[in-house]
């Protein structure tokens, strides 16, 4: 196991994830942790379309940097979190994810994918 897998799986350890994956920046997956039927690659390709819409709508209505991006359907959410220029920590929590908690522990996780990526 990587260091970064290693930092996926304490963070959905530590928050009862669904999944965690993290991405390069072009959209290919660096390391994931998901349940089984989830796609890596499907994930990794939706989140750099995501970013990259994100970051166009913040710097279009000039509200700074990207840093954060959530979905929420009725089935649960999907988080999106820069780790530095060069990826992106896309997670998948269920409806009843305590949010707070949760993006204490992303913020914890991105910090260590940072150093990790150095």
């Amino acid at each position: 196991m990587d260091r970064y897998e290693q930092i996926l799986q304490e963070l959905i350890k530590s928050s009862g994830l669904e999944g965690a994956v993290l991405v390069s920046a072009d959209g290919l997956p660096i390391s994931s942790v998901l349940k089984p039927g989830i796609e890596e690659d499907r994930v990794a390709a939706m989140s750099a379309a995501i970013l990259s819409l994100g970051e166009r709508v913040v710097e279009e209505l000039q509200k700074g940097t990207l840093e954060q991006i959530s979905v929420k359907g009725d089935g649960g959410y999907i988080i999106l979190t820069g780790v530095g220029t060069e990826a992106v920590l896309t997670v998948l929590a269920d409806v009843n994810a305590k949010l707070g908690l949760l993006l204490m522990e992303i913020r914890k996780a991105q910090k260590e994918l940072q150093e990790a990526i150095g």
